[in-house]
C-alpha cells in the first residue's frame, strides 16, 4: 500500500533536542501521493488549543490545555474496501526528540486513544493512535465484516505505523531515530502482534499486560465465571472478599520481608481458603463448603474438559477484593461479545448456552488465529535487534498475570534462554492491578527503560517504581526482572526502594 521506510538508525544523544527544520508544511501533508487514504484534517494545533473531535463538553479540552503546539493529521486508511481505519498523527512543532511513539487501544477498540497520544506529543515524541478499523468499543463491528476483524487484529496498527512513520519523514525531512510501541491489555497485544507479524516496524515494544490468545481468554473468562457461580449457594458473597484478603495477607505479606499489604511474590503464597471454612452454619467470618470450592476456582486454572490443557491461568493471590470483575452474576462483557459476535455471529447469543470445548473449537475455527495472536515466535524481531519489554501486575483481576508469564516462558522456549535481558525483560508489578491502580506501586516508565536499552544494548535489570496516594509519592520500590524478587535488607526505610535488593526468586523462596 503505501511504501516502507527503511529500518531507522540509533542517532547520537545530543542530536535529541535540537529543533529540526520542517521539511514539508503540515497543510501539505494532505497531498501526499498515497494511494487508500483519506486524510480529514491537516493542520497546525496552537499550544492548549486542541479539542478532542465529537464532544460540546468544554471539560473534554482541559487535559490537553497544556499541550505544546503540533501537527495534527487526521485520515481514514482503507486497505481493503470494507476497511475504515481511522488514525491520528501528531507531530511536535520546534522541539522533536526525533523518536516516533505509536500507542495502542483497550478492550475493543474503537476510539482513537487521544490521551495517549497527547501523552507521547507532551514528551517530545511524534505520535500515533488508531480506533482499529471501527467505531464504539463494542464487537459488533464484526457482524458481517470480516476485513474489520482482521483489522482489529492486526491491520489497522501496521497500517495506521507505515503511514505514521511516513508522515515522519515527510514533514521532518528524517526519518525516527527509534520507533517505539507503548501500551496495556489490548495494545499490549497489539504491540506484541505486530513484532511477530511485522519485525521491522518497531525497534521496541512496551506490552503491559498483554491480552495474549484473544480468544482463549475470552473463552477461559467465561468458563470461570460459571464455574464460580454454579449454584447461588456456590457463589462467594461480595462481603466476604475482604474476609479472604486478610487471611491471604496474614498467611503471605511477611514473605518478602516486611508486612505492607502487598504481595511481592504471590506464587510464593500457599494460602488454601479452606483455613476458613465454617465448622457450623454459614457466617460472615467464614466460608461454607461450596464457597471455599468457588475460592479454589479463583485461583485454579481453566482447563480444557477433554485434554487437560490450560486454557486461562487462575488468579493469584491477592486479588480477592476484585473477584467480582470476572466473577460477577454474569460473565466480563468482552468475553461475551467475543463469542456472540465473532464466533456465533448471533446478536441473540446467550452466554447461558456456553460449553467451553465446543465454543473454543469454533472460535479457533472462526478465527484462525487472527485475533488470537497467540505465536511466540519473536526470533525474527530479536534477530534484527528489536527489544520486547513485558508487564504485568501481580494483582490483576481482568487477565491473569499467569498468561504472561507463560508466554513469555513460551517466547524463550524458542528464542532460547540468551534472549532473556539481551531481547526480552519481563517485570511483574507486586499489588498492582490491570495496566495502573491497586496497593502496589503501579507508576514506572517502562519506555525510558526501553530507550536506554536501545541506546546502550543493556537491559534493565530493575525499573524504579512509586506510589501516588492523594496526588503524593508515599512509596517508592524497585520492579525486579522475572526471576528475581524485591527483598527488603531488614534495616532502611520499607517505604524507600534503596532500602530493597532484587534477588534471584528461589532465595527468596528459601527465606519464606
Amino acid at each position: 500500500m503505501v511504501r516502507r521506510l527503511a529500518r531507522p538508525f540509533v542517532v547520537l544523544a545530543f542530536l535529541a533536542t535540537a529543533a529540526p527544520a520542517v521539511a514539508l508544511p503540515c497543510e501539505q501533508l494532505d497531498k501526499l501521493p498515497v494511494p487508500n487514504i483519506d486524510v480529514t484534517e491537516a493542520e497546525i494545533v496552537a499550544p492548549g488549543k486542541f479539542v478532542p473531535p465529537n464532544t460540546s463538553d468544554p471539560a473534554a479540552a482541559a487535559p490537553y490545555r497544556s499541550l505544546r503546539s503540533f501537527c495534527r493529521v487526521a485520515a481514514t486508511l482503507k486497505p481493503t474496501t470494507d476497511s475504515e481505519i481511522k488514525v491520528e498523527v501528531w507531530l511536535p512543532v520546534g522541539e522533536w526528540n526525533r523518536k516516533f511513539l505509536a500507542v495502542g487501544n483497550g478492550g475493543w477498540a474503537g476510539v482513537i486513544p487521544y490521551s495517549s497520544i497527547a501523552g507521547a506529543v507532551s514528551a517530545g515524541y511524534a505520535a500515533a493512535g488508531t480506533d482499529a478499523g471501527h467505531e464504539g468499543n463494542t464487537a459488533a463491528f464484526a457482524l458481517e465484516h470480516p476485513e474489520r476483524v482482521v483489522d482489529m487484529g492486526y491491520r489497522a496498527v501496521h497500517e495506521m505505523t507505515v503511514y505514521a512513520k511516513t508522515l515522519v519523514a515527510e514533514y521532518y525531512g528524517s526519518a525516527p531515530s527509534m520507533s517505539i510501541w507503548n501500551a496495556c491489555s489490548t495494545g499490549g497485544r497489539q504491540g506484541i502482534t505486530e513484532a511477530v507479524r511485522f519485525p521491522a516496524d518497531f525497534d521496541a515494544v512496551v506490552a503491559g499486560a498483554p491480552a495474549i490468545d484473544w480468544m482463549h481468554l475470552h473463552a477461559g473468562r467465561i468458563a470461570l465465571n460459571q464455574a464460580v457461580n454454579r449454584s447461588a449457594d456456590h457463589r462467594v458473597p461480595p462481603q466476604k472478599y475482604p474476609l479472604l484478603r486478610e487471611a491471604v495477607l496474614n498467611a503471605c505479606d511477611a514473605h518478602d520481608g516486611v508486612k505492607d499489604g502487598v504481595l511481592e511474590n504471590p506464587r510464593a503464597c500457599r494460602f488454601d481458603p479452606q483455613v476458613l471454612a465454617c465448622t457450623g452454619a454459614d457466617a460472615p467470618t467464614c466460608l461454607t463448603p461450596p464457597q471455599v470450592a468457588a475460592a479454589r476456582a479463583f485461583y485454579e486454572p481453566v482447563r480444557h474438559p477433554v485434554t487437560g490443557e490450560i486454557v486461562m491461568h487462575g488468579l493469584e493471590r491477592g486479588t480477592e477484593l476484585s473477584w467480582d470483575t470476572l466473577g460477577g452474576g454474569q460473565p466480563i462483557g468482552n468475553a461475551v461479545e467475543a463469542f456472540k459476535y465473532v464466533v456465533h455471529k448471533d446478536r441473540d447469543w446467550n452466554w447461558r448456552r456456553f460449553d467451553l470445548a465446543a465454543d473454543l473449537a469454533a472460535a479457533d475455527a472462526v478465527d484462525e488465529g487472527v485475533l488470537a495472536s497467540a505465536d511466540p515466535d519473536l526470533r525474527p524481531f530479536f534477530e534484527r535487534g528489536g527489544k520486547l519489554l513485558m508487564y504485568h501486575g501481580w494483582s490483576d483481576p481482568q487477565i491473569p498475570p499467569g498468561n504472561t508469564v507463560a508466554f513469555f516462558n513460551r517466547i524463550v522456549a524458542l528464542a532460547g534462554p540468551g534472549a532473556v535481558g539481551r531481547s526480552v525483560q519481563l517485570f511483574m508489578v507486586p499489588g498492582m492491578n490491570h495496566c495502573r491502580g491497586g496497593v502496589g506501586t503501579d507508576r514506572f516508565n517502562p519506555v525510558a527503560a526501553v530507550e536506554q536499552w536501545l541506546l546502550t544494548g543493556t537491559a534493565p535489570g530493575r525499573l524504579m517504581a512509586s506510589r501516588v496516594v492523594d496526588g503524593k509519592v508515599d512509596r517508592t520500590r524497585p520492579l525486579c526482572a522475572y526471576g528475581t524478587v524485591a527483598r527488603w535488607d531488614g534495616i532502611g526505610n520499607t517505604d524507600e526502594a534503596a532500602s530493597f535488593a532484587c534477588v534471584p526468586e528461589t532465595a527468596g523462596a528459601r527465606s519464606q
